[in-house]
């Protein structure tokens, strides 16, 4: 079985139907549906919080991929494992305290992620790699969907993979923003397995065709 995992993000999606599009996500065979929280402060946009998972929680069995994009992340641990996320991946940027907060998560039952923006090195990274499952590089700059895939991001990719396998260690790598049948295959070359895509997914009427456009790539 493929270790690749394909990450549908329901920030693209119709959210006054939200019930209905998880059931499409779900259809799909996507592995995961990435989730995007987003505060207005650490990012300019706003999306929806732990209310809004636990109620979509009540109807899906996914995986559910929760990337915080928000300020002290820390504070809204125990919301989110209550709310039933899976994963809780949060900015290395965002906290002061980015050890003590991957240690809460996991405390909390989640798998813990850890995030870095475009503009961030993978120096950031180094001190926390032990503890993660998953490490998510930004191929763009987070906030909004629908922006152009920052190629320059790969080198990143190519660099955790490095320092995973010379250590040993076990965590998955994800890449979101921009992903499409045309960057995916270069993301998977990178090193990566988990890969999040949005606009291009939802831009299609038929969106298990469009996942499977992705795992074609991928194989190519």
């Amino acid at each position: 079985m493929s270790n690749n995992k394909i990450a549908p993000s329901i920030l693209a999606a119709d959210y006054a139907n939200f019930a209905s599009e998880l059931k499409r996500i779900e259809a799909t065979g996507a592995e995961y549906v990435h989730i995007d929280i987003m505060d207005g402060q650490f990012v300019p946009n706003i999306s929806f919080g732990a209310d809004v998972v636990a109620s979509m929680r009540k109807h899906s069995k996914l995986v559910f991929d929760c990337h915080l994009m928000v300020v002290d992340p820390e504070r809204y641990v125990d919301a989110f494992a209550q709310a039933g996320a899976d994963i809780m991946t949060i900015h290395v940027e965002a906290t002061q305290h980015i050890h003590g907060a991957l240690q809460k998560i996991k405390a909390a039952g989640m798998k813990a992620g850890v995030v870095i923006n475009p503009g961030t090195p993978v120096q950031a990274l180094i001190p926390v790699l032990n503890l993660v499952d998953q490490v998510l590089i930004m191929t763009v700059n987070p906030g909004f969907g629908g922006q152009a895939f920052i190629p320059e991001c790969l080198e990143k990719v190519t660099q955790v993979a490095q320092i995973r396998d010379q250590k040993g260690y076990n965590f998955d790598i994800e890449v979101d923003g921009g992903v499409d049948n045309q960057t995916i295959k270069a993301c998977y070359d990178a090193g990566a397995n988990v890969f999040v895509a949005g606009s291009y997914l939802f831009k299609a009427q038929d969106l298990t065709a469009q996942v499977e456009t992705l795992r074609v790539a991928l194989n190519d």
